[in-house]
């Protein structure tokens, strides 16, 4: 299921949730897993990644910077990679994505995408199915103690 899709059939970038890491694993049951793809007409990349229920209440954030002009970083820690949009990129006139994988490959990627009007408001759609499909199911009491919601 796609968390992020971001295309104009030439230049492409989105987050693809593959389903949970370790269902019934209460310290793990939460955790995602996906994918980041990048395609374009010359570099086309797949990397694997992991999404906590944190990382989706940060994508929801960003959408809304993301919807009031601002340029947004999301997963910006050692262990993923860092995902910067742009609702304008003053070079290009588009939205744009540079996603870098700085903790693994050291690959950096640059992508202007032109997106449709009310691109943000799709993102938000898919955010929405995901965490309709995936929801949060376990609770951390207190530091390493894990309970299921009820």
């Amino acid at each position: 299921m796609e968390l992020i899709s971001l295309s104009d059939g030439v230049n492409g970038f989105r987050v693809r949730v593959l389903g949970r890491r370790s269902p019934g694993v209460p310290h793990l049951h939460d955790r995602l897993d996906a994918e980041v793809l990048v395609t374009s007409g010359f570099v086309s990349g797949r990397l694997a990644v992991s999404l906590l229920p944190s990382d989706l209440e940060d994508w929801s954030r960003a959408l809304d910077l993301l919807a009031t002009g601002q340029d947004i970083c999301w997963m910006n820690d050692d262990h993923s990679p860092r995902i910067r949009i742009q609702p304008s990129n003053e070079e290009h006139g588009t939205p744009a994505v540079h996603v870098e994988d700085l903790g693994s490959s050291c690959v950096s990627v640059f992508l202007p995408v032109n997106l449709e009007e009310g691109w943000i408001d799709e993102q938000r759609r898919l955010l929405g199915q995901v965490l309709k499909e995936w929801p949060s199911e376990v609770l951390e009491s207190s530091p390493g103690v894990y309970e299921w919601r009820r």
